[in-house]
């Protein structure tokens, strides 16, 4: 009986991860239908079909230059490796006015995808699981963002971390050309700290025209009502009624705080982004059917 209890043992710890990456939360039912989904399970850079990089300085006076070899996938993951090591700036500009010339040169790299134009959705339950150090100075997220200029296309911050919080917000245009945002903070001591750096996370949207949440392990974080989203400066559109583009970044500085204590290299690591629709209902269905096969749209 021992070889056999010693067996059991030994595999127990397998099943137990496999089951706790595979427990979804809050639930997911038979009615969401898997429509698009990147798991990461090819080594070598991110899917081309699927993302595109952001390169050099891009927002928020933040300290990394975006590099595409700074993302790379591996053993089943997408891997973001931000490095403190010097890059020359070639828009350099002595005395420009602004930060992304004015820089001779980026102490920091790092890398920014984001989902090609034609890989873009409006509404749906979005499930990204992944891990990162809580360290000083990073900033990892993933987001999303409407067509058109910010904030006018508006933004879901389905998560950012940096100085010990996890955020999880939305913004759009409010009145004046300011941003409004709708922010949720939780401290990083909110999530058992002692383990953060070492587990997988699970992050849960679900959004539809009424409502956008936002869930971390099972804990609703946000919870944006549609009827208060609309644009305050210009025409009066709901930029969370229309579909976005898919982000994924790790940024360093600005934010994030100092990184110059941390060391380097640091990792932030995305095990699969999976995209899910409802299922027409059976009633809707059964409309479905009894419609005439052409409509007078069609006819004109």
């Amino acid at each position: 009986m021992r070889p056999l209890i010693f067996f059991c043992l030994l595999l127990f710890p397998a099943f137990a991860s496999a089951d706790n990456k595979n427990k979804v939360l809050p639930p997911r039912d038979d009615s969401w239908q898997l429509i698009w989904s990147d798991e990461f399970d090819r080594d070598g850079p991110p899917n081309p079909k699927f993302w595109q990089f952001e390169n050099g300085f891009t927002r928020n006076k933040e300290l990394q230059w975006y590099q595409p070899q700074n993302a790379f996938c591996r053993d089943g993951s997408l891997i973001f490796e931000a490095r403190r090591e010097a890059v020359k700036n070639p828009n350099y500009q002595k005395g420009h006015a602004s930060w992304k010339r004015s820089r001779q040169h980026a102490q920091y790299t790092s890398a920014s995808i984001i989902t090609r134009e034609n890989l873009s959705w409006k509404y749906g339950r979005f499930e990204i699981r992944a891990r990162f150090p809580a360290m000083a100075g990073m900033w990892p997220a993933i987001w999303t963002t409407g067509h058109g200029k910010w904030p006018h296309g508006g933004e879901i911050d389905i998560m950012e971390y940096y100085k010990s919080t996890i955020l999880a917000n939305t913004a759009h245009a409010g009145k004046g050309g300011r941003v409004k945002w709708n922010t949720s903070k939780h401290p990083i001591q909110k999530f058992n700290p002692k383990t953060w750096n070492h587990q997988f996370h699970l992050w849960v949207v679900e959004w539809d025209k009424d409502v956008i949440t936002i869930h971390l392990d099972g804990q609703l974080l946000n919870r944006v009502e549609l009827a208060k989203t609309f644009n305050l400066d210009g025409p009066r559109i709901n930029s969370f009624r229309a579909p976005h583009c898919f982000r994924l970044n790790l940024a360093i500085g600005a934010n994030g705080g100092d990184p110059s204590k941390t060391r380097f290299p640091q990792r932030y690591e995305v095990d699969y982004v999976r995209i899910y629709k409802k299922r027409p209902t059976k009633q809707l269905q059964t409309t479905l059917k009894e419609l005439p096969k052409k409509s007078m749209l069609d006819e004109t």
